[in-house]
């Protein structure tokens, strides 16, 4: 495995620092070598380094098989700081979000921590400004939706302390169990109803009124709210599909930078095409995305999703 140069082994070394206090489990050797793209010695040797400068640093006992890393009773917390870029990152995500609740959080989050920096805060915010006024947003017309900072409280408390949610849904009172938050054009929240049985459904968390904590408990058991996500084109469940997409070259190069589902495989043939592979739920999400490439886009697998977007096509024709 090719070694870093020498040159950013002091960078590496203050950004392993706040790594592994971030961490309450601390970090593997397995974890440092990843994240820096080293060799497993290379890591060890960066581990050894750091605890050359901070002697509060040792093995934390964790139920694995590895052994962790990380502070104990110790803080680099004077060692941190956020540059201009970091908060002018922060400010163009609260830009480009379209959930008014979640902008209005992240600028609470970034005004916290431009007192942080307050030492020298009319430098660090002409800088920002200057990153902002060089980096543009185009307009994008979504749909906003208005939840209350409160609700998005319930919900986390609720997740957080395993309990029941009771609130109305399409005018029924329904009890549900919260087990997480996907953000996309919309607001999802994904929940069990045990009157429906032992399924996960997606809540559009916008249309829920009177939502209230009640004093129920519910087992979240081995729920992986990413593992979920990625069974999905978007947020749908469903049956699970293997895509294959083909694009044109004329669009073989946009379509190479463009990140379509964690689990896609890309590969150009001698003609310049480029085919996609993924698996994925959500036909209605996928035909959508494809219709978006116009004529450049074909859906080769498989067959009965081909058949989904020509009579999608089909149904549309007939208005005009």
């Amino acid at each position: 495995m090719r070694e870093k140069p020498r040159y950013s082994r002091i960078s590496d070394i203050l950004d392993l620092a706040i790594f592994m206090e971030s961490k309450i489990q601390g970090v593997t050797i397995s974890e440092i070598a990843e994240r820096y793209h080293v060799s497993r010695r290379t890591a060890e040797r960066m581990r050894d380094s750091l605890t050359c400068i901070f002697p509060h640093i040792d093995e934390i006992e964790v139920e694995d098989s590895q052994k962790h890393w990380g502070f104990i009773d110790y803080s680099i917390k004077n060692l941190i700081s956020f540059s201009p870029e970091e908060i002018a990152n922060l400010e163009q995500l609260q830009n480009i979000t379209v959930n008014h609740q979640l902008s209005e959080e992240l600028g609470k989050t970034i005004e916290k921590i431009k007192v942080l920096n307050r030492k020298n805060i009319n430098n660090l915010q002409n800088k920002i400004e200057m990153i902002l006024q060089t980096e543009g947003l185009a307009v994008r017309q979504l749909p906003q939706y208005k939840i209350e900072p409160i609700v998005f409280e319930k919900v986390r408390k609720a997740i957080n302390n395993n309990k029941i949610l009771k609130g109305t849904y399409h005018n029924r009172e329904r009890y549900i169990e919260p087990l997480g938050v996907i953000y996309g054009e919309k607001i999802y929240l994904v929940a069990r109803e045990k009157a429906k049985g032992d399924g996960i459904y997606n809540y559009l968390l916008h249309k829920f009124g009177n939502l209230e904590i009640t004093n129920q408990n519910y087992e979240r058991e081995n729920f992986d709210l990413q593992e979920y996500s990625n069974k999905s084109f978007g947020v749908y469940q469903g049956e699970i599909y293997n895509v294959k997409l083909k694009f044109s070259p004329e669009v073989a190069g946009d379509a190479e930078q463009y990140n379509f589902h964690p689990t896609q495989k890309i590969k150009k043939d001698e003609n310049g095409n480029l085919y996609v592979n993924f698996k994925a739920s959500g036909d209605r999400e996928i035909i959508w995305h494809v219709f978006k490439w116009g004529k450049n886009c074909e859906i080769l697998a498989p067959k009965k999703l081909r058949e989904v977007y020509k009579n999608y096509l089909h149904e549309n024709l007939e208005k005009y």
